[in-house]
């Protein structure tokens, strides 16, 4: 049997881009400082970039899944003239009490549920215990968790405050996101997130 890729799976707003709420145009899009440089050296320590992001926005009927997937299109492209090539990017349109229509759903792809990335994972081939996930919420860290990625990194920059060990279940805790870098580097085979 092949070897199975690793992956960095990242959040999306509030990680990759500034979180204005429910940002759906370029005009709105501020890339989070560090994203292009950790993200070069996730590719070249051989990650594959996965973005999983909840867009509940669709659901409530803000913006379009056409008007998304344009915005992602556009995203990816920047990514990848900075020498960053996004592999995949997962997103759940669904809302349990805020969707309208057929996105009203309780769905495992939401986070915390871990839908998007164990779909991730099949899709690409990805060892989930040998992969990072990247997120600045506690329902991205759960839904790692919930999926079986060993290293979880929360992104908490507000002020540089980092929240207490007992208020995550993060592995660790980061205010910069080139900080998360050692967590991708110091890893070998089988080894720890530390």
């Amino acid at each position: 049997m092949a070897d199975l890729n690793r992956a960095l799976f990242l959040d999306r707003d509030g990680v990759i881009n500034i979180d204005h709420g429910y940002v759906c145009t370029r005009e709105q899009f501020d890339f989070v400082d560090g994203i292009f440089e950790l993200g070069r050296r996730a590719a070249e320590l051989g990650y594959l970039i996965v973005v999983v992001t909840n867009q509940a926005g669709i659901g409530r009927g803000y913006y379009t899944e056409q008007q998304f997937l344009e915005l992602t299109d556009w995203m990816c492209r920047v990514f990848r003239e900075r020498g960053v090539p996004v592999a995949k990017v997962h997103f759940c349109p669904f809302h349990p009490e805020h969707g309208i229509g057929s996105y009203r759903i309780d769905s495992i792809d939401r986070k915390p549920g871990p839908g998007m990335i164990v779909r991730a994972a099949r899709d690409l081939e990805i060892d989930l215990a040998e992969s990072i996930l990247l997120g600045d919420k506690e329902s991205d860290i759960e839904a790692g968790v919930a999926a079986g990625i060993a290293c979880n990194v929360l992104y908490s920059p507000h002020n540089g405050a980092v929240p207490s060990p007992s208020s995550t279940i993060a592995t660790a805790t980061v205010t910069r996101l080139i900080d998360a870098i050692p967590y991708m580097s110091n890893r070998s085979p089988g080894g720890a997130c530390k």
